[in-house]
């Protein structure tokens, strides 16, 4: 397969998986309610993520460079909404206790 068409179907892809993760962590950031959302989850896909972002990186790869950075930026951005909604809970459990 040419070189071009593999780029193009890398970042066809890139866009398409990337894309379809941004209504999640606009969801989240407006409402703030991540109950449905898995901290477990979300840590094993943002490590897997940033794995895939840095095997990008090594195999000089733009298309998965490029999805798993910006990826990486909502995934982490979930995650840090919901590790916050997990501490404030704990904290507020702890004090009725």
């Amino acid at each position: 397969m040419p070189q071009n068409l593999t780029d193009i179907i890398g970042y066809c892809a890139a866009f398409l998986t990337t894309i379809a993760f941004a209504p999640q962590a606009y969801q989240s950031w407006k409402t703030r309610n991540l109950d449905g959302i898995s901290l477990t989850m979300y840590s094993l896909f943002t490590t897997g993520v940033a794995l895939w972002f840095f095997y990008g990186l090594l195999i000089h790869s733009m298309p998965i460079i490029f999805a798993n950075t910006i990826t990486l930026f909502l995934s982490s951005s979930i995650m840090y909404l919901k590790i916050k909604q997990v501490l404030k809970r704990k904290h507020i459990s702890f004090t009725l206790k």
